[in-house]
């Protein structure tokens, strides 16, 4: 691998004498051949299809989905690091031998941990296509190992990857997941009020339990809580909620056709999807020369530090419990902002069922993305993006930061967020990071 894992933007001296010693232990060993897809890969996106197909509230939701993302990469982390071990371990200290098929330790960790996700969903949760699942992961995993020839390698690789496996599931247990909703209703002004559906029923958020759920690199889930909300009376407060006022509504007339466009494609783009996609695609690119030790290692850290970029997120929306645009334009008579006027007929281009503040869509890009810059060294690579909403539409950019700067913009567009929530939540996003080169996968010397 070239030198391409250095985090120029980052100025802390501790991290900034981390991220140098990561990239000089990726330039000392020799690079590969050529790149190209690996099992890590492969499984990332086993993964990716697997977890799409939950019911939402079994799993399915993008935040929910990014936890499950993050069990199941710290573990494949672990078992091929033990055989090839490059950086310090996540969980798994126990290290293997080094002719140990590092396929076969990433194919079991990854299917082991999957299998235990899907399985173990309580059984109050309607789950139809369960079985299916299970047995889709089943014949992924037997095409892996079919592929690699029986040897002392592939069975200590199944070793390697079954003991990384097992120390994830073990570290997961009571967790916080599927946990109790935090959410109190509160009918004073700038409180979060959920829409209703057909029937009159309020439309709530299918995991709120994310907020509680024990971090994978946090020392506790608010550890980075966001600065909050603007005063509902401030200036600050006025100017957000009349940009969204103008641009985010199902009819605005300030709104351009490429900006609704954008808008629709970004809500369609879940983060764990689409950052997983981009970084599957650059470790294919012999560009790059990404092996399978250092795929595992990418997929680990954007994949637990999303995850905890999620779960701080869900803490702070529920601590917050701000209102939503939608609810704010129309109710805007009891604000007490001199500058803002109600519109009771107000209706924004899209909708979401849980609190406003901070945006759980950029607190996960913002993760993502700082990992990819931090791996490969620069914000300047070109990458495409696809979205469900829009099958078939890849859109292409030329820097991370421009694609992020969109996402901000879009947010607003659709009238789902303020913009100090999208702001507030891109910094959420960089500081779990950050922490995470701190304090976790140094190199090791």
């Amino acid at each position: 691998m070239t030198t391409l894992y250095v985090a120029k933007a980052i100025h802390s001296s501790p991290l900034r004498r981390t991220l140098l010693l990561i990239a000089l232990a990726l330039v000392v060993r020799a690079a590969p051949a050529a790149a190209q897809a690996n099992e890590v890969t492969n499984w990332n996106r086993i993964a990716a299809d697997t977890l799409v197909a939950f019911p939402a509230a079994a799993g399915g939701a993008p935040v929910a989905l990014q936890i499950n993302m993050g069990m199941m990469h710290g573990a494949v982390y672990d078992a091929v690091n033990a055989i090839e071990p490059r950086h310090r371990p996540y969980l798994l200290l126990t290290r293997f031998d080094p002719s140990a098929s590092k396929e076969a330790a990433a194919a079991t960790a990854a299917y082991s941990v999957l299998s235990s996700i899907v399985s173990t969903v309580p059984a109050t949760i309607p789950f139809p296509n369960k079985a299916t699942l299970l047995q889709s992961l089943s014949t992924a995993y037997a095409a892996s190992l079919a592929a690699i020839p029986d040897s002392p390698s592939k069975t200590a690789g199944i070793t390697a990857g079954n003991a990384a496996a097992d120390a994830m599931i073990t570290a997961r247990q009571g967790d916080g997941r599927f946990g109790p909703s935090p959410w109190v209703p509160n009918y004073e002004p700038g409180h979060w009020q959920p829409l209703r559906n057909p029937d009159g029923t309020p439309m709530l958020d299918p995991t709120p339990w994310v907020g509680g759920v024990r971090p994978f690199l946090m020392q506790s889930s608010s550890q980075f809580r966001t600065d909050g909300p603007n005063a509902l009376t401030s200036t600050a407060y006025a100017e957000d909620f009349n940009e969204v006022k103008a641009l985010g509504s199902v009819n605005s007339t300030a709104r351009t056709t490429e900006q609704t466009h954008n808008a629709i494609f970004w809500q369609g783009a879940a983060p764990p999807l689409a950052w997983n996609g981009v970084a599957r695609n650059l470790i294919a690119d012999p560009t790059y020369d990404v092996d399978i030790v250092d795929s595992a290692l990418l997929f680990a850290m954007m994949n637990l530090s999303a995850a905890d970029a999620a779960i701080n997120c869900w803490n702070d929306k529920y601590y917050w419990d701000f209102w939503r645009p939608w609810t704010a334009i129309q109710q805007a008579d009891r604000d007490g902002n001199p500058e803002t006027d109600p519109d009771p007929s107000w209706t924004a281009l899209l909708t979401a069922p849980y609190p406003e503040h901070p945006s759980g869509h950029l607190s996960l890009d913002g993760a993502h993305l700082e990992v990819l810059q931090m791996f490969f060294g620069t914000d300047k690579i070109r990458f495409g993006v696809t979205s469900s909403r829009f099958p078939g539409e890849t859109r292409y950019f030329d820097r991370f930061s421009d694609a992020l700067k969109e996402i901000i913009d879009a947010r607003i567009w659709a009238g789902l967020h303020f913009r100090t929530a999208d702001v507030q939540a891109k910094i959420l996003g960089r500081k779990v990071v950050h922490y995470m080169a701190t304090h976790y996968f140094q190199p090791l010397q």
